[in-house]
């Protein structure tokens, strides 16, 4: 999308390698850096970061910590700070400002120190990544055509879900999640989630979700 006068896109830059880490901290003096692990995890926390970056000017590195592994640990060892992913760090002139992890990337957790670290956008600001709901949408149409029972979607949907780790907007992600929830609140396995039609009309549901994802 083409930055204008009110709507400006958001610096998502990714680090593959120290060298990269390095050179994106000493361009952007205010700057952060976040870590992107292998599950529902990651795209729940950046769709909180995401919320924050709309209305704030701050420049985000972003780590897929399996595939570019030198980076983070790069990160672990000029910070101090023990890995996790996900992880957001602010960095202030290459030093490390503030750190939070997991599932406490939250509102709460992040709203003082964007308020009182990061300067407020003059507009709206646009995150724009290469991750896309496709994987979503043949999913669904799948079932919705027959081709894939009830029992089935579920069981794949959440299997998906649990193990997308994408760079996702809050929207998108509270519109993945709306279907079946949180899969890590059943614990002892995907049986825990009951019955698909215990969950009203499935496959008005489904289609509706599908509607809104365009």
């Amino acid at each position: 999308m083409t930055a204008n006068a009110t709507e400006q896109t958001q610096v998502l830059v990714p680090l593959t390698t120290p060298e990269e880490v390095d050179q994106f901290l000493r361009e952007y003096p205010l700057a952060a850096v976040f870590k992107a692990g292998t599950c529902h995890k990651t795209m729940q926390g950046f769709g909180v970061v995401e919320t924050f970056l709309q209305r704030h000017e701050l420049p985000v590195g972003f780590i897929r910590v399996v595939d570019w592994r030198p980076a983070s640990n790069h990160v672990a060892e000029l910070t101090g700070i023990q890995h996790h992913s996900p992880q957001f760090i602010l960095f202030r002139e290459g030093q490390p400002q503030f750190e939070v992890n997991n599932w406490d990337i939250t509102p709460e957790a992040l709203g003082p120190v964007f308020s009182q670290q990061v300067p407020a956008r003059e507009g709206t600001g646009t995150v724009a990544t290469d991750d896309n709901v496709e994987p979503y949408r043949r999913l669904m149409r799948a079932f919705l055509n027959g081709e894939l029972n009830e029992w089935a979607f579920q069981d794949q949907y959440v299997t998906l879900f649990r193990d997308d780790a994408s760079l996702r907007s809050q929207r998108e992600f509270e519109l993945l999640s709306r279907l079946f929830g949180d899969p890590d609140a059943y614990h002892g396995g995907l049986h825990q989630l009951g019955a698909p039609q215990e969950r009203g009309d499935l496959r008005g549901r489904v289609q509706e979700l599908l509607n809104e994802l365009g």
